[in-house]
């Protein structure tokens, strides 16, 4: 590793964490989050930090650091070995019409508006917490920080904005940040589309792994990501001095099956 790789690997950074409060994975438990704010983030830095396990928000990277709690695991897809289900494949080719767009992210009325409902609409059937977001935190979390790497995909139907994706496109992989879409438009599964659509982009990248985030055991907002075989599993969060142990992970299936 030449001098300018250990600097970009090691960029100028303030480290500090929340402090705690409710878990919105597992009720009762309590939450806290360790940050490091980058302000100049390089592809090789948050390369680095996502096979480590941390997550990107703008200019933030974070990772948990719970008290008495390690229920949060980092999960990655396998690209080359990817299979689709039955109902993956209905999902893609439900959106046969539906246009993707790829792009550094931005910010419109149309993001906020749509942001807004799905949220609206989560808290209406998940109980999610939910209060409209304003455009400096829309900024700072989903359009701030992105770089060379961060990008957005748009899925569009009829000329209108059905489905964005917030997506980092690293040395290794593309790590998914965030993901909102139209309620009305249920019946597309964007959500599951825009998994897949990932999927096929590391393909003709030439990109090994898709970095799906964290996976709580029993959180039924994370089960779906269970569905997208083969992928591996990190059970820490190693520091840059210390290699990641990725292992090969599938949940058992019931008995009954």
């Amino acid at each position: 590793m030449n001098n300018k790789e250990i600097d970009l690997l090691n960029p100028t950074a303030t480290n500090f964490s929340m402090m705690d409060y409710d878990c919105s994975y597992l009720p009762g438990r309590q939450v806290r989050m360790n940050y490091k704010y980058v302000a100049q983030a390089s592809k090789l830095f948050a390369t680095a930090v996502a096979t480590r396990g941390w997550r990107r928000f703008g200019k933030y990277f974070v990772h948990p650091i719970c008290y008495g709690c390690t229920e949060c695991k980092s999960i990655r897809v396998e690209v080359k070995d990817f299979t689709y289900t039955k109902s993956q494949k209905k999902s893609f080719n439900r959106n046969s019409e539906t246009e993707v767009i790829v792009q550094k992210p931005t910010m419109t009325q149309a993001h906020l508006d749509l942001y807004n409902k799905y949220h609206a609409h989560k808290s209406a059937t998940d109980a999610w917490k939910h209060r409209n977001i304003s455009q400096r935190e829309y900024h700072e979390n989903f359009v701030d920080g992105a770089h060379d790497f961060g990008k957005e995909v748009l899925y569009m139907l009829d000329g209108k904005l059905i489905g964005v994706d917030l997506i980092d496109i690293l040395d290794d992989g593309i790590s998914s940040i965030y993901c909102y879409y139209d309620p009305d438009y249920a019946r597309l599964s964007l959500g599951t589309y825009s998994l897949l659509y990932q999927i096929e982009l590391a393909k003709i990248l030439e990109l090994p792994w898709i970095y799906l985030g964290y996976w709580v055991d029993g959180c039924k907002s994370f089960a779906y990501k269970e569905k997208f075989q083969p992928q591996e599993i990190l059970e820490s969060f190693p520091t840059m001095s210390q290699e990641p142990l990725w292992e090969q992970w599938e949940r058992p299936k019931p008995d009954s099956e």
